[in-house]
């Protein structure tokens, strides 16, 4: 599933939402200096927010085809998975993933993440959660189990949104907490909004984890024919007010 992302960087960069400003100024006030290292920075996204906001970032990311968009947006990046990543001595005062820290070795990565944060350093993954509008995220929700009745892709669909991210913050939090290399650990969460056309909501969905176990299995087109004629029925488009969960620390 991890490696379909890269299918179309420029899509998937197009689609996925940015992340609340809230958030970014939050990290960078809480970090000691501006050297920020970006963990599986994707087509980067992140890393542009935090240049734009005058830090200093270095992208570490697996997927050459990922990597090289970021690249062509004046984003530094080395392509390396995260746990076999050489940081060269290099240490840094923010290491920040945006929806990708679950796709991360736990115990490697929070050992990896203490060595190369300065003292003081923050330690921030966050995600962003997609909340639908209730009417139309049972619709959605509907199409999914139709179309796919016995796929493990409808729990996950169904699920409380927030509820759902609840494994990937306590999993993070236990493995920084066992290095003994972190303290201040912290879940703030950032409310957004987005306001999507029928066409945009349908580009996200297929840049999403999900479309890949769809497409598999041949029914993705019928996913997002069923899902655009949902949102046709609610006017064309709509506002998600959702919310970006984060899992906070301070190196000791």
């Amino acid at each position: 599933m991890a490696e379909s992302f890269g299918t179309d960087a420029e899509l998937y960069d197009r689609a996925r939402p940015r992340y609340p400003s809230a958030l970014i100024d939050s990290v960078i006030s809480s970090a000691p200096g501006s050297a920020v290292l970006d963990v599986g920075c994707g087509t980067g996204i992140a890393a542009r927010q935090f240049r734009a906001a005058g830090c200093r970032v270095v992208g570490v990311e697996v997927d050459e085809r990922m990597a090289a968009f970021a690249r062509s947006t004046g984003v530094e990046v080395e392509v390396s998975a995260f746990e076999s990543w050489e940081p060269a001595g290099r240490t840094f005062d923010a290491l920040v993933a945006g929806m990708t820290w679950h796709w991360i070795d736990p115990t490697v990565g929070a050992a990896k993440a203490a060595d190369v944060l300065r003292p003081g350093g923050c330690f921030a993954a966050f995600w962003y959660v997609l909340q639908p509008p209730p009417d139309l995220g049972a619709a959605f929700a509907a199409v999914h189990r139709e179309v796919l009745p016995d796929s493990p892709v409808n729990s996950q669909v169904a699920a409380a949104p927030l509820g759902a991210y609840e494994h990937f913050l306590d999993r993070t939090a236990d493995s920084l907490t066992a290095t003994g290399a972190f303290t201040d650990l912290e879940r703030p969460t950032y409310p957004w909004s987005c306001h999507y056309t029928r066409d945009e909501w349908l580009d996200q969905l297929r840049t999403s984890g999900m479309a890949k176990p769809l497409a598999d299995a041949g029914k993705l087109d019928e996913v997002l024919d069923r899902t655009g004629a949902a949102i046709d029925a609610a006017g064309g488009s709509f506002t998600l007010d959702s919310t970006a969960v984060a899992l906070t620390a301070t190196r000791s």
